[in-house]
Parts: structure tokens; sequence; C-alpha cells
């Protein structure tokens, strides 16, 4: 219209929009936004799940109505089996109703925080990173997750690397150094060229044209001279560790002759190492580099360390103390930065003015290298990555993994989550008594006084924590870090001098600090189970936080998975026992947090199915079972099934196959990742789900303690030879056993339905079918079994045994040797009859 006027010459000419205008209200728009899920998929979806629970009861309705009574303990196992699966499906489906998206905007964070002329105002984080042995974390894998976090887009002097290393190990000590050499060199590189990944294994292995969008004329000069740099760190990282394989009798002696403190690694004092910082911390262009840091905290005999989660509480104290950043990114060892951008797409939600108080941690998905095309073990986990956590996301938030998470630090010191403003009461004229007098409000304004109020809880909060107990007994007698608690935006006082901070920081990492305080009860990373991921994300949302689930369209992070079976199955173990240990504790989800009320029935339900899925390996494997001790028994656990028995058989099935359909179609994830991850859930149900329930149960009722060990067999130099690397492991017993009883059952059953007639070949086929279904869900497990690639295919293996064993009863059956005749026997009644 403005336009128009202006061509008529009814409006006089306006100056030009104030390009710094347009640029503050681009400013005030939100960081981030939720995406909802589009209607047409979901709504679809829901109804399906609705519909699946009403045939569900109807089916178990006619289950239990009908028994079979001349084979009563098959059914009445088959019952408790279908109950205890029904009860399984609704804990991990209905956490899956509101599954959501999110956007980052990038630019508006630049806009807002890092305006020019001015000083950066992007929040700190400092980066932990935690190793135990070099042997089994090659040092190798180390510096590259190091160097990709000095290389992140992101101020260097808001960023701070601290490498916990738990084992006190000398080479690790010794690559760290040599890592922050190279670094010197490799950080400039990568912010010249603004190349991805920075990690420089991970980037000089790519298969890709490194060529693209360099415009550079000098980078392919720079890149050779960088890549033959990078060997010769590579060369001189693995004579490190080709050196630590062989302990001297003396221990490791130090360059200046003294010994190695951590020779003794279960008793030793507590070590740091600032190997770039505020004094020679540049790289070869002049610029500064980020705080590199080394940590092993002190381990004497008698002392309880708690592993990872106690390493993790000395590294949270420890950057308090020196650094102090509002916020924390954890990381494994062999977790590189695969986006330069990770930590600024955490702040579009953490430093978000509107929501970003509300949020203890922003969690990215995992993502793996080196797992084989078909990821036969479903080791990307993608169903849970892509389905369950974008599910989770709607509700509170996603559990904490492990890795590859962004905290906020006032969240792990036990805080609760600031309250907003109450909204004013009804206010009415004084015309009718019944809605009350009628009360002057008072509206405060939107910006200086809406923030004081958000931030109001946590003020009450501190207070009544200052005026109920003492500090000291909460956090640990130390007053410079009783101080760091109390800032909420971080920081440390100008006025502490780095040796007297290294002083404190070497006391907080002291055995006895913990003692008589609240760290790993309600404070930090949480003890009592070796799952503490699981058990410290619980404890914030049971507090009232709400966490994000960050999924940019490049990775922010890969890591490294193990791909052959039996690692895979002792991973899951080592999982599986850590639900159990949180079931049996007083965190459990069943019966904990009801008091404050602040955890969602749906996140409640999430957390739930976390403890209690371990516990479905029984009926699992009384139900994959079943099927053989029917064909072998000629029994049958189903009764003479009637047309309306058939119909609800159909409706489950169709009602199964639709809900797996429909949520592939709203979460992206492809058929084969979706039928891979069912394959090892009964892959992992039958053999490490079913060791950790006896693993559990033993050590909490008997107070004995178990370990499965796995003996290793070398493996070959070739892409993926660590697929076919056979390691044996107790864990492979129970599938092996459930195959072969299948196996022979479908070779039993088919031969008596041969021997019986026509009649018994319709009850076969009811039995057939669901040992099949055992059989195609342990196949890659089977694949796992026969080893390497270049022999004879296991399909072909399988079909093998069953056609010769089935043709060989059936030749014994025909017996084509022997003259069939017709007629009386002529023996028993002579020639005359």
């Amino acid at each position: 219209m403005d336009d128009w006027k202006l061509q008529q010459g009814n409006l006089g000419h306006e100056p030009d929009e104030d390009p710094d205008a347009a640029m503050l209200d681009e400013a005030r728009q939100p960081l981030s936004r939720k995406v909802p899920i589009a209607s047409s998929k979901v709504n679809p979806y829901r109804m399906v799940i609705v519909a699946r629970l009403v045939i569900l009861a109807f089916f178990l309705r006619y289950r239990l109505m009908n028994p079979v009574h001349d084979a009563l303990g098959l059914w009445l196992t088959s019952i408790i089996c279908e109950i205890w699966f029904a009860f399984s499906w609704i804990l991990d489906q209905f956490p899956k109703w509101f599954p959501i998206d999110r956007e980052t905007y990038l630019d508006r964070l630049s806009i807002r925080y890092e305006r020019e002329g001015e000083p950066n105002m992007l929040a700190p984080v400092d980066v932990f990173v935690s190793t135990v042995d070099p042997m089994k974390e090659p040092p190798l894998v180390t510096a590259n997750t190091v160097l990709s976090i000095l290389a992140m887009d992101y101020p260097v002097d808001k960023i701070s690397c601290y490498i916990s290393d738990d084992g006190a190990s000398m080479c690790t000590f010794e690559a760290l150094s040599e890592t922050a050499e190279f670094a010197r060199k490799w950080v400039p590189f990568c912010k010249k060229f603004s190349i991805e990944p920075r990690a420089p294994e991970m980037y000089f292995s790519e298969k890709v044209d490194y060529l693209k969008d360099k415009v550079q004329p000098t980078f392919v000069k720079d890149r050779r001279a960088m890549k033959r740099e990078y060997e010769e760190f590579k060369v001189r990282i693995n004579a490190l560790v080709a050196k630590a394989q062989k302990v001297p009798q003396g221990g490791w002696i130090m360059q200046d002759g003294t010994p190695w403190p951590g020779n003794n690694t279960k008793d030793h004092p507590g070590m740091i190492q600032v190997f770039l910082g505020h004094s020679g911390g540049h790289d070869t262009e002049g610029n500064e580099l980020p705080r590199l840091v080394y940590v092993s905290r002190e381990k004497r005999p008698g002392f309880q360390h708690h592993k990872k989660a106690g390493a993790m509480n000395a590294l949270i104290r420890v950057s308090a103390v020196l650094t102090n950043a509002p916020f924390m990114l954890n990381l494994d060892c062999d977790h590189y930065v695969n986006n330069s951008k990770a930590a600024r797409e955490a702040m579009c939600f953490l430093m978000d003015p509107q929501t970003g108080k509300k949020v203890c941690y922003v969690q990215f998905p995992q993502r793996f290298d080196g797992i084989d095309r078909h990821d036969r073990y479903a080791n990307r986990n993608t169903v849970f990555f892509d389905i369950n956590m974008k599910g989770l996301d709607g509700i509170q938030g996603p559990a904490y993994v492990g890795t590859g998470c962004v905290f906020r630090r006032q969240a792990l010191y036990g805080y609760n989550p600031p309250k907003g403003p109450k909204r004013p009461k009804m206010v009415s004229c004084d015309c009718c008594p019944c809605f009350g007098k009628r009360k002057k409000v008072k509206y405060e304004g939107n910006d200086a006084n809406g923030e004081a109020a958000s931030l109001r809880g946590m003020d009450d909060d501190k207070e009544v924590l200052m005026s109920q107990m003492n500090f000291e007994k909460k956090f640990g007698q130390s007053s410079i870090f009783v101080t760091s608690t109390l800032m909420e935006e971080g920081g440390v006082p100008p006025s502490a001098s780095p040796a007297s901070q290294l002083k404190e920081a070497i006391h907080v990492i002291s055995c006895g600090y913990e003692d008589k305080t609240e760290w790993g009860i309600e404070l930090g990373w949480i003890y009592g189970s070796i799952t503490e991921d699981i058990l410290t994300g619980f404890k914030m949302h049971c507090r009232g936080w709400r966490s994000i689930y960050c999924m940019p369209k490049r990775a922010a992070f890969k890591g490294t998975a193990p791909i052959n079976l039996s690692d895979r199955l002792n991973q899951v173990l080592r999982w599986a026992l850590g639900s159990i240990e949180i079931f049996f504790s007083r965190h459990c989800p069943l019966w904990y947090g009801y008091k404050e009320g602040k955890l969602k029935w749906l996140e409640r339900f999430a957390y739930a199915n976390t403890t209690v899925y371990p516990f479905t390996s029984i009926p699992l494997v009384a139900y994959c079972v079943l099927p053989a001790v029917c064909l072998l028994t000629d029994k049958f656990i189903m009764p003479p099934i009637s047309t309306f028995a058939g119909l609800y058989f159909v409706a489950l099935f169709s009602s199964i196959i639709a809900t797996g359909l429909l949520e592939l179609k709203w979460s992206g994830v492809s058929i084969e990742e979706w039928w891979r991850n069912e394959q090892f859930w009964v892959i992992g149900g039958v053999s490490a789900h079913l060791f950790a329930v006896i693993q559990g149960l033993l050590k909490v009722l008997a107070g004995i303690d178990t370990n499965f060990t796995v003996t290793s067999k070398a493996a070959d130099d070739e892409e993926f030879g660590e697929l076919y690397t056979f390691k044996w492991t107790t864990l492979l017993i129970p599938p092996t056993t459930i195959l072969i009883i299948n196996i022979v059952g479908v070779v039993a059953g088919i031969s008596d339905a041969i021997n019986n007639g026509y009649q018994s070949w319709g009850p076969l086929f009811g039995k057939l079918f669901f040992s099949f279904w055992v059989i195609v869900h342990l196949y890659p497990f089977l694949k796992g079994l026969m080893g390497r690639q270049n022999r004879t295919p296991t399909i072909v293996v399988i079909w093998s045994v069953l056609l010769a064993s089935i043709f060989s009863l059936l030749w014994v059956r025909i017996d084509p040797f022997v003259l069939k005749t017709k007629g009386p026997d002529t023996k028993l009644c002579g020639i005359n009859c």
C-alpha cells in the first residue's frame, strides 16, 4: 500500500529502515522453536495405538477364558508371558505419544550475544573427557577427541577442556603433552579453512572431495603439510603406547628424573597439569588457545571411588575452582566433535531468555563410525535415538545417555529450577459477593522485572538452603568451591591467583573430600549404579527440570561402538545390570519422586521401562522355547480356533504391523534399521538381559558379585575385520541352546506330521510359524557364530541342515527298497486266505 501511495505522490519519502533496528528485531526472536510432527502422520499413529490396546485387551480376555486343559502348564506359561509383554509394551509405547522435532537459529544467537564492537557474551563451557586405561582406550583416540574440542567454533576464552585420567597413566599424560603441542598447528588450520570434522584422524580418512567449497589457493599445500605433521604426531603417540606395554621394574620415571606419582594406580596423590592456559597457550600464528587441563584424582586404599561417576564429580569441583563455567559438556574419550558448532546449538536452548532457565541439560543423539553397512547387531540404536528420544522430548525431555550432553552447572548442584511468575488471581467487581472483593493488581514490566521473577525461585531456594543447613556439609570443606556454587553466571574471583587455585583444586579431588557430604547422593553424578547417567538425569527430572533433545542436521558428536557379537553383548549386559541396580535401589522410578510431584506420568513410564526391561528376558526365553516344546510334545497352547478367535489374531498382528509402519513414517527410520533393532531385542533379551537379571539378583540378595569374562582372539587388519572376530563368552550359551531346540523341534514336528497324515498338518503350521519367528530373529546371532564372510553363507547352512534332516526322515518313512503289497498278510492266514 505504501508503494502504491508513493507512486501516486500521496506519501512522502521516508528514510530507509534502520538496519540496526532490523537486527535488534531479529535478536529478540526465539533462538529455537519446537516443530510438531505433522498431524497427518501422528494422529493415525495414535489411533492405531488405541486400537491396538483395545484389541490386546480382547485377545487376553479370550486367552484367559479358553484354557487348554491337555496342556495346562504350557498354556499358563504362555498367558503369563503375554500379559508381561502387554505391560512392557505399554511402558514403551505411551511415552512416544507426543513426538516433536526442534530447530535452532544460530544466526540469532550470534546477533544477540556476539555483537560487533562489543565483548562476546556467549556463556563459557567446560568440557569433560574421561579415560581410564590407555591399553583399552588408545591415547590416539583420546587425542583426536581433545583436538576436536580445542578446534570448536566457539570463542577460545570461553572453552576449557578437562581430561580425567582415572588410571593415573604416564602414557596418557605424555600423550596429552604431545597433543597440546600438535594443537598449536592443528587448531589454526581448522579455523582458517573451516574444515569438518575437526578430529584429524577422521578428517584425513574421509573419502570425499576435500577441495569442495575451498577457494583459498594455499589450501592444498597447507593440507599436505598438515597431513605430514599428523602422521609424525601419530608415530610419536604410537611410540609412547609401545613403550607403555612393558612397565619398568622400578616404575616410570619422568623427564626430570623423579618417579611418576601414579606408579601405583590404586594409591597415588591427586595430580593436575595445565597444558594450555594463560601462559604459553598460543598457536603458531600467535592466537590464544583454549585451556587444556590434565586431572587425575587422588586414590587411596580403603576409600570408595565410585568409578566414572566419582571421576566426573571430581571434574565438576576442579573446573569450578579453576574456570567455573555455567555449562559443562560431557564426552567419552572416543566421542569426538563432528560438528564444530555443537556448543552453539546447545546454547540456543540453554541461553534462551524465555525457556532456557528451566533446562537442565541438552542431550545430543549418539552417532557412530566404523559400523558395517547392514548394522548386524543394531549398534547405531537408531530406533531409540530417533523414535524414543523424540517422544520423550515432547513430555519432559530425553534421558541422559552418558555422553554428548551439555549440562547446566546449577542443576548438577541439586538446585531446583526457577519458578515462573505466578498468574494473578481472578478479579471481579463488587456486584456479586460470591466472587469476593475487588483487588488491585499491580502489573510489572516485562523485561527486567519479569526476568527477576523468573530467577526468584532459585534465589529463594538458595536463601532457604543457607538458613537451614551448612553449605560445607552439602558441598564439602572448601570455601572457594562453596563460593563458586552461588555464582549462577559462573566465573572466578579476579583476585584469585593461579597458585592458590591449583592448591584448592588439588584439595577438592582428595579421597576424603566427599565424606559426609551429599556428593553422589543429591549432587553431581549420582552413585549406586554402573549406569550413573540414567540415575543422574532421573534425579533432575524429579526436581522439576526439563531437558532438550537436539538433533542438528550434521551429527554433533561421533564415537566408536563394539561391532563384534561378544563385545556388543557384554556392553548390553552392563547397561542391563545398571538398570537392575536402579530397580532395587531407593531411586526406582516405580516409587521414587512422588513427594515433589514434578515428574510427569509419561516421563515416569519411560524411566520405569528403563529399569524393568531386563526382566522381560525371563518371559522372552520361555516364549522362545515354547514353540519347540509344542513341536516335540505334539501339544498346542491354543484352543481350537473359532471365527472370532481368528479375527482376534488377524486384528492383533495387523495392529502390530501398522504401529511399526506409522512409527517409521513420522520418525524417518528405515525399515531395515527397525528390523535390526527387533532382531537384537530378541538376541539381547535371551542372553545379556537374562544374565543381568541373574547377576543382579545374586548381588542384591546374596551379595555375590559375578563377572562374565571374555576371551578374545586376534582379528584381521581389514575393514570390519572385528565384525568376524569370535570371542567366547557365557552369554552365547542361551541363544545357541534356543536355536538348536527350535531347529530340532521343526524337524521333529514335520516328521511327526508326515507319520500321522494330513489331519495333523493344520496345527503344525501354527507351531512352525512361532518357531520360524524365533529362528529369524536369532539369525544375526547365528551369523555371528558362523564367523567369517567368505565361508558358506549361513542361510545355506540352515536350509541344508533342515532339508537334509527332513529328507532323511521322509526317506525312512517311505522306505522305497521294501516291496509294499496290498491285501492280507499271507504269513498269517496262509495261501488260501
